[in-house]
């Protein structure tokens, strides 16, 4: 069996000191690799469109761009990037606005290292990384809003159902195309789809509405 790459990572964060540790944590694992740090959202923007890393964790309170600005550019970018907040910040609003610019996780810098190096993993395979304690806090959240509350009045296909069902599980459009035996390109439609009939508008508020409103069984 062929060695894989290591995925590459890259930080921007304006404090040094944490920048430092997260750097020590992801060199304690083999399978990631730390391509650069950046200390602002600017400088970050830059490098990121230079180097084309796997997977982008960023900070929320910045000088100058800070991290939802940082987050907004980067996803207007043609980067592939998966793009994760890790701050100290767990403010109901801050969760929600980050989500709903397309950030694809969710970590609080609290967090234990193992669970921190655990979830940049997760993140870096394509899944969705969200911090247990924000999952109950975005589904309030998500039912506050007028959304539909079970996939039959969202009007949602059987495939369409299928494919939320497995966001839900935390794969990626990658996996859920392997599983399915569909393409790719075929799958990123059927997402497209399915969240402008939920009204939400990134997969990770998609797996915390079905988690919450899909009947079990």
């Amino acid at each position: 069996m062929s060695k894989q790459t290591p995925i590459s990572i890259m930080i921007i964060d304006d404090h040094p000191l944490f920048r430092k540790g997260l750097a020590d944590l992801i060199g304690m694992d083999p399978g990631l690799h730390l391509v650069a740090e950046a200390s602002s959202g600017e400088e970050g923007l830059s490098r990121a469109q230079e180097l084309k890393p796997e997977l982008i964790l960023l900070d929320l309170n910045m000088k100058g761009m800070d991290g939802l600005e940082t987050l907004k550019a980067l996803k207007q970018t043609d980067l592939e990037s998966y793009v994760v907040m890790l701050t100290v910040s767990d403010n109901e609003s801050d969760v929600t606005a980050a989500l709903r610019l397309g950030a694809d996780g969710y970590l609080l810098k609290d967090m234990e290292p193992e669970s921190v190096l655990e979830h940049i993993q997760i993140a870096a395979s394509g899944r969705l990384a969200i911090t247990d304690s924000l999952t109950e806090l975005l589904a309030r959240a998500l039912r506050e809003d007028a959304r539909p509350r079970t996939p039959g009045e969202a009007g949602l296909t059987r495939r369409e159902e299928e494919i939320l069902d497995l966001i839900a599980t935390g794969m990626s459009n990658k996996q859920i195309a392997r599983e399915l035996d569909i393409a790719e390109g075929t799958i990123k439609v059927h997402v497209k789809h399915l969240l402008k009939k939920l009204n939400l508008r990134t997969r990770l508020e998609a797996a915390v509405w079905c988690t919450k409103n899909s009947p079990i069984g």
